[in-house]
């Protein structure tokens, strides 16, 4: 009997080695001595998670963390144990200072985008490990920027430690039932000791990490008013030795769609210990806004890591593939998804870690004030745009492969559950695209700073097909404002309904006039043409149609009910019936 032929598996190898646009970016940006002394540590990270991390995320597939209530002699215990790839995932953050890194400033502002290329290569292969670690990385900012100096040497030394023995995580105690996205409505109530310590008492649905050492969390002094301005911030001490600290209980672990192997934990808090982070007892939700910033440009980065680690395995599947008589990688049509993909990843990759770049600069303090409006308009923008991109690309990854994709011991559907996680942590799209029309205001000139660096992507690129990528670029970002200021002439809702596809249109936007400013640079000095091919096809793709702002009322669908000034509206320019 003839045996069945046995399909090979996709192989990885260094991930860093292996990453082009990776490697390309860091030489572009980064001083030559600076480039020198962070690339033996970003390689030994990719041969990391190209094999010993990622063979170890294989086969260890099936594990789920598990959450043991009771102890054998009816003491509440609450333990939670952690999968393999988490063990090994916390020591290795922790020697490689993937935190750390940020806060050293080994490399002044510089320093961001060597934590975020660290982060890149590490996240795919630790079952989505980056998620505590983001949350520690906003804690420290957020103690830094904002905290009681008694809390900032309290915690941030073992934030950024080294030493997996003194390193610590945060986790992030902000979501309710009651609210979601909407902290203002936080129910945790807090009240005073007599000492500097407070007890909170409510119930916190969504609880990412619950594994972390510490974790802020909002919660409302008993005597503040009701809305925002009367939720305060706390840091929360979440562990005693290995047990958990009296007054915290876990309901239950979440059964999520993906992150399956993150310990995302329903929380009852009954009297929980807690200190105010800030002196003022109020605006708990501005406290936390460098804890978004960062986070958010975790999850813009883990975005492009989670599709550059489909498009890595899939590209190495179709070369071992055959179909039709060839390798499946000489296939015209899968060649053309390929390329497809690998454009959209190039996008990201430029527009996530241009982020990280200004972030460095202001944490250096050697931003501009056009620096810091910049990066406030562009976190949202990227972390929402980058997140969809990411549902997409996994998703066209999973069909890349066929069968196989849809295969559990593969390891492939994964990519997609854990990247439709990256629309929803931090803020959906919806919320996102709103906080960027708060940042907007109604001033003429908020979008300045965009229009600039659109301009001086136009300016940096003198092929003239590069040249033709950024004009489309600049124009599709001409045609958004034109929008937003008709938009502005009808109702307040006109705008508002119209909020996301302003913000995808300048994400993709950027991504071109971003992947052709390095694609420039790429021909000139590496004499590399892969850079502009992805421009060239990143610019042909249609980006999402600006609505009419004087359309009819989105509500009648939305609520599915009748409405007399819609059937008015198509009524009065219907011809008349015979």
């Amino acid at each position: 009997m003839t045996p069945d032929t046995v399909q090979t598996p996709p192989e990885l190898g260094n991930q860093y080695d292996t990453d082009r646009v990776l490697r390309s970016y860091l030489r572009r940006v980064l001083p030559d001595d600076v480039h020198a002394a962070v690339r033996p540590g970003l390689r030994a990270m990719g041969d990391r998670a190209g094999h010993d991390l990622y063979e170890l995320q294989q086969s260890t597939l099936r594990e789920e963390p598990m959450l043991t209530q009771w102890g054998p002699w009816g003491d509440r215990v609450d333990r939670i144990e952690v999968t393999e790839v988490w063990k090994r995932a916390e020591e290795i953050a922790a020697k490689e200072g993937v935190v750390a890194t940020a806060y050293e400033q080994t490399h002044g502002r510089h320093s961001r985008v060597h934590q975020m290329a660290l982060a890149y290569l590490f996240i795919p292969s630790t079952d989505m490990y980056g998620c505590p670690l983001a949350m520690t990385d906003g804690a420290a900012r957020t103690l830094l920027d904002r905290g009681r100096e008694s809390l900032v040497e309290a915690a941030v030394p073992h934030f950024t430690a080294r030493d997996p023995a003194s390193f610590w995580t945060a986790g992030q105690w902000m979501t309710e039932v009651s609210g979601g996205s909407d902290v203002s409505n936080t129910r945790t109530t807090a009240r005073p000791t007599d000492g500097e310590a407070w007890r909170l008492y409510g119930r916190k649905w969504f609880t990412s990490a619950i594994t972390a050492n510490v974790a802020l969390a909002l919660a409302r002094p008993d005597d503040n008013p009701p809305g925002s301005k009367g939720v305060a911030l706390f840091y929360v001490p979440i562990r005693e030795g290995n047990a958990l600290a009296d007054g915290i209980y876990v309901n239950r672990l979440k059964d999520k769609l993906g992150t399956r192997k993150l310990p995302t934990a329903e929380l009852t808090l009954d009297g929980a210990t807690a200190y105010p982070v800030t002196d003022e007892l109020r605006h708990g939700t501005r406290a936390i806004a460098p804890m978004l910033t960062v986070t958010r440009t975790w999850n813009a980065v883990t975005a492009a890591a989670y599709l550059r680690r489909g498009v890595a395995l899939a590209r190495d599947y179709a070369r071992k593939r055959t179909a039709f008589g060839n390798a499946l990688l000489d296939q015209p049509l899968h060649q053309k998804t390929l390329a497809d993909l690998q454009a959209q990843l190039e996008g990201m990759v430029h527009l996530a870690f241009r982020v990280a770049e200004l972030l460095g600069h202001q944490e250096a303090d050697m931003a501009s004030e056009a620096d810091r409006a910049l990066l406030r308009l562009l976190t949202p923008i990227a972390k929402l745009t980058t997140a969809r991109q990411a549902v997409s690309g996994t998703s066209e990854v999973v069909e890349a492969f066929g069968g196989g994709g849809y295969i559990e011991d593969t390891g492939v559907p994964p990519l997609l559950r854990d990247a439709q996680v990256l629309p929803i942590w931090e803020g959906t799209t919806n919320v996102l695209a709103l906080d960027l029309l708060r940042t907007l205001g109604r001033e003429e000139d908020a979008l300045s700073p965009l229009h600039d660096e659109f301009k001086r992507c136009h300016a940096a690129v003198d092929v003239p097909a590069l040249e033709e990528v950024t004009q489309t670029a600049l124009e599709a970002f001409r045609e958004t404002t034109a929008w937003l200021r008709r938009a502005r002439e009808h109702e307040g809702a006109a705008v508002e309904a119209g909020a996301r596809v302003v913000a995808l249109r300048l994400g993709h936007a950027l991504e071109r006039a971003y992947t052709a400013r390095h694609a420039q640079w790429a021909l000139r000095t590496e004499q590399d043409a892969r850079s502009a091919a992805a421009a060239e096809r990143l610019a042909k793709r249609p980006l999402p149609r600006l609505p009419d702002p004087a359309a009819p009322s989105t509500a009648a669908l939305a609520h599915d009910a009748p409405s007399p000034a819609l059937l008015d509206r198509y009524s009065s320019s219907a011809p008349a019936a015979s």
